[in-house]
């Protein structure tokens, strides 16, 4: 095959698996308001993209048949999921109730490790990343074959790369909306109400 070949599955996988992330979920919000705050931008993107990376790389190595096959984990993870963006939920909609003004670029401090717990949490605790990095992309990885399917993993992984660090990065553009408090009180409200619909998505889906 020659390099020009390698496009067709590289772009596939690269639309992909944009395509699976860029949506309003629990772990864009999280990277969008640390965006906004400046804290741990670099490091939570990098965990993301990589934890993307290790997923669809285990998807397209065949770990797909094992995630369908062992449904009990994906019921656990999918309690553990629920409970975790609960919690996180209600600290968004205590944090809107509160009268304070929060500056875009300081923030509310998180520490290092707490970012990437909490990134952490919202990646592996989330039983739809597991049908769509590990089953849906790693099964159609399986129409190609050899360097074409690594150039498919290839374009996936880069898609993750690509729009957490700009949505990492980028959120600075939104900077000057987030100087008036409300701003801040609207995003935790819409942030409270994502995470809880999210919660209960997944206990109401069908496994």
């Amino acid at each position: 095959m020659t390099a020009f070949s390698y496009f067709e599955p590289t772009f596939t996988g690269f639309f992909l698996g944009a395509s699976l992330i860029i949506a309003i979920g629990a772990q864009n919000a999280f990277v969008l308001r640390l965006g906004l705050q400046r804290q741990h931008v670099f490091a939570v993107a990098l965990v993301c993209a990589l934890s993307d990376a290790l997923l669809i790389l285990a998807g397209v190595a065949g770990m797909g048949a094992l995630v369908k096959r062992y449904e009990i984990l994906l019921q656990l993870i999918t309690w553990g999921g629920f409970a975790f963006l609960f919690v996180y939920g209600l600290q968004a909609f205590l944090r809107a109730m509160k009268n304070e003004h929060m500056d875009a670029v300081k923030g509310e401090q998180m520490s290092l490790k707490k970012a990437l717990l909490t990134v952490l949490a919202f990646t592996y605790l989330n039983p739809h990343v597991y049908l769509d990095t590990v089953v849906l992309v790693g099964g159609l990885s399986a129409q190609w074959q050899g360097a074409a399917q690594a150039a498919f993993a290839f374009g996936a992984v880069s898609a993750s790369f690509v729009w957490f660090f700009s949505l990492g990065y980028g959120a600075r553009i939104l900077t000057p909306i987030f100087e008036k408090p409300i701003a801040w009180r609207v995003l935790d409200i819409l942030i409270g109400c994502i995470m809880w619909l999210l919660a209960l998505s997944l206990v109401f889906s069908d496994f």
